[in-house]
């Protein structure tokens, strides 16, 4: 069994600490020894998996922002290099391009230091293979590893290769460009586009992408990387470093904004009137670009997608629309699953911004999703349309409501599927309420004389059980939530303050 000091740090398919002081009553736990027999253990694993000795093994490390980035750098490729291993030191580096080096400089493995768009005194590890990113259950065993003591045997010949791979990732990302508009040396000429790195990893997408292809990146923000995130978190679901970036995009009079998350696996952007193409309008745009020449082609989401998309998806794109369980890795691995039936899916794409194209290694790219907008917002031009057009007819709901209902029992997975079960069973004998057949989450119900739906679902890793809701008219949410009370009147084991007073 794990000891608390290392289940603590396991975050689903990653792992998550505490990394530096400033935050009160948060001590740091992803200690440097703790970081050093986690990546031992890796390697270890990573041994195992290729049949190769730990020795033979090439392994890239790359690191967001973060102030604690250099201190668990040096633990990590300390661990490395002592077991024999040739590592390449990336440097400041995004998460996909990270996973990019098993492809291009045919690493074995690689490790990314980060925390995604958790505070600045958190941080983490992400683990990849050529094959993707590591299991929740892979992350378990590397922790037992470590928690055993199981590590490299020592050995000769190691060595720490800096290496500049952003370059030759963002040299990629242009010939994309360059090969999707009109095979010009400047295809963005004319092209005004604002980039919000939100002082995360994202900045070279301004710099090393976009202005080298003629476009005028003016207006841009928060390009440099400050591991304290001074300005705002840098998130495409935070609603304050949305606002930012609209203003920013509105000020420049640009013809998109671009944001991303702190190591760049996530992105939101703004049209030239500074509104949101963010959750179910960024799913709505990449489903019509990834769609294109894929007839029929399945699009798997999350969870909480309005009724909205699902309409859009299948009756405007012609598509069929697969909703999934919240969480990037099991949306990413259900498109994949469906592909190995024989079921055309070239998207998987949650409403938080982590969208994986097949055409991408399913790998859930913020930068390559912007490139591919990007790519089709210059097409479109050329035919005097514009990217607010591809998504003319999405129908978004008038209003929307998140509710968090904290679990208080001890096991809260029990606690919360059998709330979900009394609710399925509720809803059956409501009038007018219609249980959805397409859930494969939670409980998803629509109420016709509400416009709208309600989902309520159990998290995937904390004792909270979110409740979505969304209405087509004004008044709409606060209608369901009436319904629903005589339901959380007599549920017991959740915290209902939220919905009562």
């Amino acid at each position: 069994m794990l000891e608390q000091k290392w289940k603590i740090l396991k975050s689903g398919t990653d792992i998550r600490g505490v990394a530096s002081e400033g935050a009160p009553g948060q001590e740091i736990n992803l200690t440097g020894e703790a970081v050093r027999a986690i990546a031992g253990a890796f390697a270890l694993w990573l041994s195992q998996k290729t049949g190769k000795q730990p020795a033979q093994l090439k392994l890239a490390v790359g690191r967001d922002s973060r102030l604690s980035g250099p201190r668990i750098r040096d633990a990590v490729v300390s661990a490395l290099s002592k077991a024999g291993i040739q590592v390449l030191d990336c440097g400041l580096a995004s998460t996909p391009a990270m996973f990019m080096t098993t492809v291009d400089l045919e690493c074995d493995g690689s490790i990314q230091i980060t925390a995604s768009h958790h505070p600045f005194y958190r941080n983490g590890l992400k683990f990849f293979t050529s094959g993707g990113g590591l299991e929740g259950t892979d992350i378990e065993q590397l922790l037992y590893m470590a928690q055993a003591g199981e590590q490299p045997p020592a050995a000769q010949g190691g060595c720490v290769i800096p290496t500049d791979y952003m370059q030759q990732y963002a040299a990629g990302l242009r010939r994309l460009i360059v090969q999707g508009v009109d095979g010009t040396d400047k295809p963005l000429q004319g092209f005004h586009i604002v980039v919000d790195a939100g002082n995360g990893a994202g900045g070279f997408y301004a710099s090393q992408v976009l202005q080298p292809l003629g476009a005028d990146i003016s207006g841009s923000q928060f390009l440099q990387p400050d591991g304290r995130f001074p300005n705002h978190i840098p998130n495409p679901e935070d609603e304050t470093a949305m606002a930012s970036v609209c203003a920013a995009t509105v000020k420049a009079k640009a013809d998109l904004g671009v944001i991303f998350d702190t190591d760049v696996d996530r992105a939101g952007a703004v049209d030239d009137k500074g509104r949101e193409i963010n959750r179910n309008r960024l799913v709505a745009m990449a489903s019509a670009i990834a769609l294109e020449g894929h007839p029929g082609g399945t699009v798997v989401t999350d969870s909480i997608t309005s009724d909205g998309l699902k309409q859009f998806i299948e009756k405007q794109l012609g598509g069929v629309h697969h909703r999934f369980k919240r969480g990037y890795k099991n949306v990413i691995n259900e498109a994949i699953r469906l592909n190995q039936e024989g079921i055309d899916c070239p998207l998987a794409i949650e409403t938080s911004g982590h969208a994986a194209l097949r055409e991408n290694y399913f790998l859930d790219d913020g930068a390559y999703l912007i490139t591919k907008i990007i790519i089709k917002m210059a097409c479109l031009r050329r035919e005097g349309r514009t990217l607010e057009d591809l998504i003319a007819t999405l129908a978004e709901p008038v209003e929307a409501k998140e509710l968090r209902f904290a679990i208080l029992e001890k096991d809260f997975a029990a606690c919360g599927n059998r709330v979900l079960a009394q609710l399925e069973a509720y809803a059956a004998q409501q009038p007018g309420w219609k249980l959805a057949d397409d859930s494969r989450e939670g409980v998803r119900v629509s109420i016709p004389q509400a416009q709208g739906w309600f989902l309520l679902r159990l998290s995937v890793h904390d004792p909270i059980m979110p409740l979505n809701v969304e209405s087509d008219i004004a008044g709409g949410v606060q209608e369901i939530l009436s319904q629903l009370a005589g339901f959380f009147q007599q549920v017991e084991g959740l915290d209902t303050t939220v919905l009562f007073g």
